[in-house]
């Protein structure tokens, strides 16, 4: 909950370019001297977020709190913020030092506190003999370094970092994370950071906020979210997992890849499909038959530096992912268990689509704006109702001719024995779909359902 720590406190949080909507009702606060990541695929929005935050846009809904007070129409040189930016913005005719002194020159300050100010901060981002460089001379990292002595030389009460690392190369970065969490540690002020990269966020983070497509995931430590997923897109996007379809048979009993497990989790009620996540790291080989929990069969073995990457087929059919220290060669059956806390029970977020629709006359209905034919019997012409099509019933197709509407594949999680999709469709709209076939995200797909698939309800209280 928001307290005296709290220094940005962002409430209901709206953003619409045009009448495409990018941000949906963000509510978050950010604590005094945190080091906080909104952290998301590419067009989720964690950068539109950021630059709300920094003043280059104004809401379309919501507000922005800075110690209590409002500064959401706020210009962004009234703000006490600074920003890093990915493309570092250095001046080219400025060398370092003036590059660093900018800010203070233009604000007014007098020489000898600039010097005395540059100075600390080169010193701090360990920049101190470069003071009379040009910056066009510099490596990708040393311009880095600049830009963020710049941005914290103005002594601003929230460092904004809009993915700062992404153009430097694998050992610079690591070397720069390193670098800006030693940085932090010693400024002891709010830092913000962007990024699409999960290691980067769980390495550099004191809170994890997880986003997509507009809307917050998840807000958690490192650990938390890595260890303790809400739903199956976080549990997908931080670090490797297997997500498979379950049936929690009761309070800490719970079902899948055809077997049953103990487990920690309850609350979930009786005979409930549930989605599960097994961490790779988190399922044990054993060679003693009475530990034995399933046996599987290894198709792959794959070594990763640190540890063995193994693909196995399981005694009922499905398909696991295994890390482990030692390799068992391809081929060879192999016995397997799993601890109960290492198994994390989930919520589904839905077992079907699910879409308000309009019958039109006998045998027609509408939704997705999309005519499409269906049994319409207890139903008048005119009438509002739901529409349902489970998962399995949506057909993908690689050309238009025969599809109802068309859409691009824009998530893909493997579930063990299929592929779950999410297709956004050209009016927008999500649909799922549940396939075996293998498709690749970003495929511009034909969508065709048949009339028998589709089940009309009436609405219930609540439902959108």
């Amino acid at each position: 909950m928001p307290g005296k720590e709290t220094i940005i406190n962002i409430e209901g949080l709206s953003q619409f370019y045009g009448e495409k909507q990018v941000l949906h009702d963000i509510n978050l606060y950010v604590r005094r001297g945190e080091f906080i990541t909104l952290l998301g695929p590419s067009g989720c929005g964690k950068t539109t977020l950021l630059r709300l935050i920094a003043g280059f846009l104004q809401p379309t809904e919501g507000r922005i709190l800075l110690d209590g007070k409002d500064i959401s129409v706020l210009p962004p040189h009234k703000r006490p913020l600074n920003t890093v930016f990915q493309r570092y913005a250095l001046f080219p005719h400025l060398d370092v030092y003036d590059n660093v002194a900018f800010g203070l020159k233009l604000a007014g300050v007098p020489e000898d506190e600039i010097q005395k100010r540059v100075k600390k901060m080169l010193k701090l981002v360990s920049m101190s003999d470069y003071e009379s460089r040009n910056v066009d001379s510099l490596s990708g990292g040393q311009q880095q370094r600049v830009a963020i002595a710049r941005a914290l030389v103005n002594r601003p009460k929230v460092l904004l970092l809009d993915e700062p690392l992404s153009a430097l190369d694998l050992k610079m970065r690591k070397d720069m994370q390193i670098e800006l969490k030693e940085m932090h540690k010693k400024l002891g002020i709010t830092f913000i950071y962007v990024t699409h990269d999960q290691e980067e966020a769980l390495t550099l983070s004191d809170t994890i906020v997880v986003m997509n497509e507009g809307r917050i995931q998840q807000i958690g430590t490192p650990i938390d979210i890595y260890n303790e997923p809400v739903n199956a897109f976080v549990a997908d996007f931080i670090g490797e997992s297997n997500i498979l379809k379950g049936r929690m048979m009761r309070d800490y009993r719970v079902a899948f890849i055809k077997h049953e497990f103990d487990c920690v989790d309850a609350g979930f009620g009786e005979d409930v499909t549930v989605d599960v996540v097994v961490r790779p790291e988190d399922i044990y080989f054993t060679n003693d038959p009475a530990k034995c929990q399933f046996k599987a069969t290894v198709n792959s073995c794959t070594f990763k530096g640190v540890h063995y990457e193994m693909w196995v087929d399981t005694d009922t059919g499905y398909e696991l992912m295994i890390q482990d220290y030692d390799p068992y060669p391809v081929g060879s059956e192999v016995m397997l268990y799993i601890d109960p806390d290492d198994i994390q029970v989930m919520k589904k977020e839905r077992r079907a689509n699910t879409y308000p629709a309009k019958v039109l006359g006998e045998g027609k209905v509408e939704f997705l704006d999309t005519e499409f034919s269906c049994d319409t019997s207890g139903f008048a012409e005119g009438e509002e109702v739901m529409a349902t099509i489970r998962f399995e019933k949506v057909d993908l197709l690689d050309h238009e001719e025969e599809a109802d509407l068309t859409g691009n594949v824009v998530f893909i999680l493997y579930m063990g024995d299929h592929y779950h999709l999410t297709v956004k469709t050209e009016t927008g709209e999500n649909i799922w779909v549940d396939t075996n076939d293998i498709w690749d995200k970003g495929d511009f797909v034909g969508i065709k359902i048949l009339p028998k698939d589709i089940k009309l309800s009436k609405p219930v209280a609540g439902n959108e």
